[in-house]
This record gives structure tokens, C-alpha cells and sequence, in this order.
């Protein structure tokens, strides 16, 4: 296998490409069509690799853009031309539960040649995104997923509003995905998988051309099955919000995206180029640059950003769940209840593939991790009691992060980083009603026991 750091090194050894126009859907024409099938792609540059097979959502990588005002109605049909069955997740969306796309949970798989009309009010602006949620750990890894952006009236004005997926892709030397891997235990009991090569919309090292002296709006949405990205911004920069959710405006550069997460930045760009590096796995490496190009076009005023004024965290809870995560290697779990039966860990890895538990049981989705009365305050007592990292979310609601001392972090979010050893709150308001599924992102490390449902009545 060709090393990560020799293929990006094959990349900064090919010019820059210009970025790949992406389809926007936004506000005209619904209900939008979603396609899911297969193509190919280019994902590393040079006559000496070849294209990609990838899953994708009409036949872009990533997925169409889809731009939607705050306070509409989603309708998107979603049609199956893959040879498994499917769904669609709306990752971070407070959805109505039967529109939330958890194959055997909320609907079954949409199989083969078949469609499913979605349909749902967007009640929350912010970055959002839409992925696979069926056998997510291959069909997402191959390219299912693309971005939503729910505006509203309220938002900073810019000059340039990008969106930034950023995905790690496992190859082999030629460039294709490497197909041999799928499913290996190994990644499923360790890290997850983890790629050797980077791109951001699909595209390896691209360039995109912004206005001298432009505020941009930058969307960072991390798209892998379980690499964490760092990522650095070199230049005038502010992030104004987290998982969609507004947080105190602050001026940083940097951010680190566990699978999943999203964070939004304001970019006030001077007459150079910026080139956004990831920093977080021996880099650092170059992502995506910001040409600035001269623009006949008027510039906004780059007032002072409006702190936002968020929820106050609930000062009673009326139910506590604890969650102790064990498992994995070198982990501490001996065994675990898997189909009503105790039975020790090598046999579960080795049998059914199984690596993780919660309270000592791998729960399949009828198993239900705790049922909250609706209005009830929740607190998810997590204890991240194993040698890796795990980013953990909660479908159909945002909670407050809690952390060990009894402080609140600022803003909600939708999924949450727990580092090893960790333990931390995750605190809610049981607002919204049905089935919703907590899991693990490292979505091998759901794929392998980490996922239970929480019934809400």
C-alpha cells in the first residue's frame, strides 16, 4: 500500500484543480429527486491511477448540495438504483421521527429499485448533511452522503458561502477504493476506518476562487467513517457555530472535527491565497486553498458578528441513563449479552463481529436503552471506559455537554467526541417523540456493538 504521505506528496506534484461544480437544489421545484447508484470518479490526479467506483447520490461526489430557507418543508424522493437496499439519514435535522431514515428502526430498507418520499419542516437553521443509513459502513465510505443548509434571515451577510466536505478515502496504489478491506475486524474492534487520502468535495487539493478582500462563510462538514480531522484556517477567522448550532463568536483558527461534526466559520480574506491545512494526523496537509481573484462585484461590510443568545442549560434533570462503553482491543470487556445471551468477547468478534457494548449488551434495534416520558429533562451519563476515541450522537434532538466537573460547554450539539477514559453528560429536553437511535460515528465501531434506541412516549 502506498503510504498516505506519498500520496499527497503525488498530489502537491500535479497542478491545482479548479473546483468541480456541484448541482444546488435550493427552494424551487420540490419535491427533489435523490438517486442513489453507481459511477466512477477520479479521486487522485495523475495518468498513473484510475477512476474510482463509487456509490453516490445522483452522481456526484459528494451528493447534491441542498439549500433549503429556514421554517420550509423538505420534500426530497429518494430513489434506489443500487443492487442493497438503502436509506436516507438527515444527520442533525430535529426530524419527525418517521422521516429520520434509520433502516429497521423508523422504516425499512429501501430495497433495490425501489423509492421513498421524505418530507419534514426544517425548524433549525445551520449546516446540516444527508448520508446512507443502511450497511453505513460501506455506503457511506463509498460516497453516499452530500450536504443540507438550512438559511435563515438572520444570518451574517457574506460575500461567499462554501461548503466544505472533507473525507478520507482508503485506495490502493492505483487509486481505486481499496475493496478488500471492507468489513475487517480489525478496524472494526480498533480505530475504524481510516483512510489514506484526502479530498474535499470530492476532489483532491482543490482550488476555489473567492474576492480579494471577501467575508466568507465556511461550512466544514467531516464526511469520513472515523478519521478525526484538524483543521486550520490561516487567516482572519471566527467560528460562529458547531453542529449547526450557533456558539459564541470567537476568533480561532483552528477546529477539530470528529466524524460527523460540523463547524462554521466567518473568513474575512485579504488580496492573498488561503490554503486550509488539516493538522490533526502527522501533517500538516494541504486541503483546499482560496484563491483570491480580483471581483467587479461589491463587497458586503464586514460589520462586527451579533454573539448569538443561546438556550440555557436545565438546572433539573428527571432522568438519569448511565451509558458505560466498553469494548474494543485492549479493551476491558470480557463478555457481553448479545440475543439474550451472555457470551464471552473472542466469540462474539469472531462469530458476529461484534466488538462493543453498552451496560455490558450489544443491542440489536428492538432493544431499548431506556423510554422517557415526552417533555422529560435527560441526562446520558457517558463513561467512554476504552483505549479509543468515539464520537457519539443522538438522533432527533440537540443536548447540552456536561462535562465531569459539572460545567456546561458552550452551545448544543448533535454528536460529541468522547477522548479515552472520558466521562461526560449529554443533557436534553425529550421533546421530540418515537424511536431515536444513540451510536457511535466511528461507524464500524456502530456496525460492531456500539448503537442502542432510546423510546420517547
Amino acid at each position: 500500500m502506498t503510504s498516505r504521505r506519498n500520496f499527497l506528496k503525488a498530489c502537491l506534484a500535479t497542478p491545482l484543480l479548479a473546483a468541480t461544480p456541484r448541482l444546488t437544489l435550493a427552494n424551487t421545484q420540490m419535491p427533489w429527486t435523490l438517486t442513489a447508484s453507481k459511477t466512477t470518479h477520479r479521486l487522485v490526479p495523475g495518468d498513473d491511477y484510475q477512476d474510482a467506483s463509487v456509490w453516490t447520490f445522483n452522481q456526484t461526489v459528494p451528493g447534491p448540495e441542498l439549500r433549503v430557507k429556514k421554517g420550509e418543508t423538505l420534500s426530497v424522493d429518494f430513489l434506489n438504483q443500487l443492487d442493497e437496499g438503502s436509506s436516507i439519514h438527515w444527520h442533525g435535522i430535529r426530524n419527525i421521527n418517521a422521516m429520520d431514515g434509520v433502516a429497521g428502526l423508523t422504516q425499512p430498507e429501501v430495497m433495490p429499485g425501489g423509492q421513498f418520499r421524505y418530507q419534514f419542516p426544517l425548524n433549525d437553521s445551520g449546516t446540516y448533511w444527508y448520508h446512507s443509513h443502511a450497511k453505513t459502513w460501506s455506503q457511506v465510505a463509498r460516497g453516499l452522503y452530500g450536504p443540507l443548509i438550512v438559511e435563515d434571515e438572520s444570518d451574517p451577510a457574506v460575500d461567499h458561502d462554501l461548503v466544505l466536505m472533507i473525507d478520507d478515502w482508503l485506495l490502493a496504489n492505483d487509486g481505486t477504493i481499496d475493496e478488500a478491506s471492507f468489513g475487517s475486524l480489525h478496524d472494526w474492534a480498533h480505530g475504524g476506518r481510516l483512510g489514506n487520502w484526502l479530498t474535499v468535495n470530492g476532489e483532491s487539493h482543490p482550488t476555489i476562487e473567492v474576492a480579494k478582500n471577501s467575508r466568507i462563510r465556511i461550512r466544514l462538514i467531516n464526511a469520513a467513517n472515523a478519521r478525526i480531522f484538524g483543521l486550520n484556517i490561516p487567516a482572519t477567522a471566527f467560528l460562529i457555530a458547531e453542529d449547526g448550532y450557533p456558539v459564541p463568536v470567537k476568533s480561532t483558527q483552528d477546529v477539530v472535527l470528529a466524524p460527523a461534526q460540523r463547524a462554521d466559520f466567518i473568513v474575512d480574506l485579504g488580496t492573498d491565497d488561503v490554503t486550509i491545512f488539516e493538522t490533526g494526523n502527522n501533517g500538516p496537509y494541504p486541503a483546499v486553498t482560496l484563491k483570491a481573484v480580483d471581483s467587479d462585484k461589491p463587497l458586503v461590510s464586514k460589520e462586527v458578528l451579533r454573539q448569538p443568545q443561546p438556550e440555557t442549560p436545565p438546572t433539573m434533570i428527571d432522568v438519569s441513563i448511565p451509558l458505560h462503553m466498553q469494548g474494543g482491543a485492549m479493551g476491558n470487556l470480557r463478555e457481553a449479552t448479545f440475543d439474550g445471551e451472555l457470551r464471552p468477547i473472542r466469540e462474539l468478534a469472531q462469530t458476529h463481529k461484534k466488538a462493543w457494548a453498552f451496560n455490558g449488551k450489544i443491542s440489536h434495534h428492538h432493544d431499548h436503552l431506556a423510554k422517557i416520558n415526552i417533555g422529560q429533562t435527560v441526562s446520558i451519563e457517558i463513561w467512554n471506559d476504552t483505549r479509543w476515541n468515539h464520537a457519539m450522537h443522538l438522533h432527533g434532538h440537540h443536548f447540552w455537554i456536561q462535562k465531569e466537573d459539572g460545567t456546561f460547554l458552550d452551545g448544543k450539539r448533535d454528536t460529541y467526541l468522547f477522548g479515552r477514559g472520558e466521562k461526560a453528560n449529554l443533557v436534553f429536553v425529550a421533546d421530540n417523540p418515537g424511536l431515536w437511535l444513540i451510536h457511535c460515528h466511528m461507524l464500524e465501531h456502530h456496525a460492531a456493538g456500539m448503537a442502542a434506541v432510546i423510546e420517547i412516549t
